[in-house]
């Protein structure tokens, strides 16, 4: 019970990662607040955690002007996991701006508006833990996913730098980056019309569980780890891409 009564919020809480994550700290004795889009969702979710006390808290990252009072409901919180997110599946020259921007705007602004909304409070308290789920494609682009790539590229320079602000007020940054996990990250991902892929990838059919993926956050984050890469065998690309990357560049082109 390495979380006994801590406040976790825990965005993108209604499947995947985010449903993983929020169970497995409710075993840890933390107590949850949940959100998402799918407020119906996020009752399912609720009802499968362990323990009590846990709030539903509907929330569209899009819609930065209702944080202040999602945060106001939420009151003081001890660790916060940005796990909302929405990925790609379209070539550069084939997505429109619209999408670019729709996909710019969940995963990286979303991100950083609630963070600067729960922010203050952590300052307060000289006291706070942030976990932005990122991606190993955060480090290393991949064909059919350049504005996800940007927007988890972004993350890393954000959260970067925000740890090194706020090291000094107790605050620690835990930076995430799933390989491949078997979630509907790939159904839920836009295309460059913006409508969803509808389809899953072979690469996650056969991924790691989010379950496990789940218990290896949540110990990082009670390690206080900066960093978490998470998944597969695809997760040696990061250390590649940094002193072999002509051969990852090749290894990742379209044939």
């Amino acid at each position: 019970m390495r979380f006994r009564d801590k406040v976790v919020w825990v965005t993108g809480a209604s499947s995947g990662i985010g449903e993983a994550v929020a169970i497995a700290f409710s075993k840890e004795g933390a107590r949850l607040v949940l959100s998402s889009r799918n407020a119906a969702e996020l009752e399912r979710v609720r009802r499968s955690c362990a323990g009590d006390g846990h709030r539903v808290i509907p929330l569209d990252l899009t819609d930065p002007d209702s944080f202040p009072a999602a945060v106001e409901r939420a009151g003081h919180v001890d660790i916060l996991v940005h796990s909302g997110g929405v990925s790609q599946r379209s070539l550069a020259a084939d997505t429109d701006l619209a999408t670019d921007r729709a996909i710019m705007d969940v995963n990286f602004f979303g991100t950083v508006a609630l963070t600067k909304a729960v922010l203050p409070s952590m300052l307060a308290k000289k006291s706070g833990h942030i976990v932005p789920i990122s991606s190993v494609v955060g480090y290393v682009g991949t064909p059919l996913r350049s504005t996800y790539a940007a927007s988890k590229h972004a993350l890393h320079g954000f959260f970067d730098s925000l740890r090194a602000e706020v090291a000094k007020d107790g605050i620690v940054i835990t930076i995430v980056c799933p390989g491949y996990i078997r979630t509907n990250v790939s159904r839920n991902a836009l295309t460059g019309n913006g409508k969803a892929f509808g389809k899953m990838d072979s690469t996650h059919e056969r991924a790691m569980r989010p379950e496990e993926a789940a218990r290896r956050i949540v110990k990082a984050v009670a390690d206080r780890k900066q960093e978490l890469l998470v998944g597969g065998k695809e997760t040696w690309a990061v250390p590649l891409k940094r002193f072999i990357p002509r051969l990852v560049s090749r290894v990742v082109r379209m044939k």
